[in-house]
Order: C-alpha cells, then structure tokens, then sequence
C-alpha cells in the first residue's frame, strides 16, 4: 500500500469511527512530537470543521511548545492551551505533603502528566461531543510505552497498527515539518528524558522485531518480557466470572 493510500484510508477510518460512534468530531492532544502531529493532521483531513487540537504543557520544554504551534498554524487546526503546572504541582503536594517524599520515582511522579492531559482532554471531547483520539503507534502499544488510564485513556488509535518508521513515513507525506520528524522521540515525562533512552533500545531495533522477528537474542528476550509484563495494560480490567 502506498504513503498515500495509507493516509486515505487512516482519514476514512477516523471519519467512519467517529460518525459511527454518533459523535461530531474529534480532540487530539498537541505535544510538539512526531505522533500527535501526524495524528492532528488526519484528523482534520477527517474533520474540517471539527477538529480541535489542544496543547497542554505541564513543565514540557519550549521547544516542544513551539513545535505544535508551528503544526497547527501550517494545517489551520484550531487549539486550545491549558497549563497544567499549578495543577501538577498542587496535586503532588496534595499526594506527598509539604515534603518532598524520596520514594517517589521520577516514572511514578511523570505519569502523573499524562494522566492529567487525559482529564483536560475529555473535558473538551464531552463539552463539545467529540472523541478523543490517541497517538499511540504499534511500537509504543506492544511493549506498554504508554501510560494506563493517560494517554492510553483514549476512544480511538488510528496510528495504533503503524510501526514508528511507519509514521515517520507518513509524516513526511503529509508535510510534517521536519526538525519535528528529526527530533528525538520522548514523552516528556521529565527533563531530558527520550522514549529510546528510557527503553534502552532504539526505535529501528523494536521495528524491525515487530515487522520481521528478527533480533539478537538478548534483544528479543528484553522485548518479549515488555510485552508479557505490559499485556495487562492493553486488555480491560479482568472481571471476575462468578
């Protein structure tokens, strides 16, 4: 299938998911990165007149900021902006007290973003009867590099079958800018931190295992037991049967 019937057909699916659902359009976080612009795009090719992208930073680099206003002034994708650092700052507080608590890891502090992005965006989607898209590729979905109930807590995935090479791809097609495309991919969990740093493997390494099966044995047991851990976290919660 060609880059192009690729989008065609991603931009149907957004579209027929959406009217199908009985909802008018669709919210899309904005973070600046490869993934939520490539996504925005779609989905204002899906929705004109119904898209709404939203930009929530919360202690996120400017850099980043200045990347997602760069996408959508150059698509014309309407945006909101919501800053969630008093509110990150008030909830931790809430959580641990006037003191810092040490225990608390960075990982177990940082998602508490994106479940924050998660709220602000579902206030948007139901104020408005929208969905809320995710961008979430199939790289990121199979070793669980999301977080449960944030930016996993969506409606629909319409990269979720994509490998990231796939969506770099895409994004070339669709004239994402490419210091954008460039950039080292990362959740924005913290300071510095990158998705392939944190995961010790790169993005062409998962690609390739997940495309083809191939990887040095070292490799394909740290991504199998990724992906046996992390299962849980693309099922729903177990119900119990008696």
């Amino acid at each position: 299938m060609s880059t192009e019937q690729l989008a065609e057909n991603l931009i149907s699916w957004i579209r027929d998911k959406v009217l199908t659902a009985g909802s008018k359009g669709v919210v899309v976080g904005i973070s600046g990165g490869l993934d939520s612009s490539v996504l925005a795009v779609l989905c204002q090719c899906a929705f004109t007149q119904s898209t709404l992208g939203v930009l929530i930073p919360c202690y996120s680099s400017q850099q980043d900021a200045e990347h997602a206003r760069t996408v959508v002034s150059k698509f014309s994708i309407p945006i909101k902006t919501v800053v969630l650092d008093t509110v990150f700052d008030t909830l931790l507080k809430a959580l641990t007290g006037d003191r810092v608590d040490p225990g608390i890891s960075r990982l177990v502090e940082g998602n508490l973003k994106p479940r924050l992005r998660m709220l602000t965006l579902y206030y948007f989607a139901n104020q408005l009867k929208y969905m809320v898209a995710g961008s979430s590729n199939r790289s990121e979905l199979s070793i669980g590099y999301f977080t449960k109930y944030g930016d996993g807590g969506v409606d629909i995935l319409p990269l979720g079958s994509l490998v990231k090479g796939q969506v770099k791809e895409l994004g070339r097609f669709l004239g994402i800018p490419q210091e954008i495309i460039d950039k080292s991919p990362s959740a924005g969990l913290w300071q510095g931190q990158t998705d392939e740093g944190e995961l010790r493997l790169s993005y062409n390494e998962l690609d390739r295992y997940l495309i083809t099966g191939e990887a040095s044995n070292e490799l394909r047991e740290r991504i199998e037991s990724m992906i046996a851990a992390s299962n849980h976290k693309r099922l729903p919660p177990p119900v119990a049967s008696f």
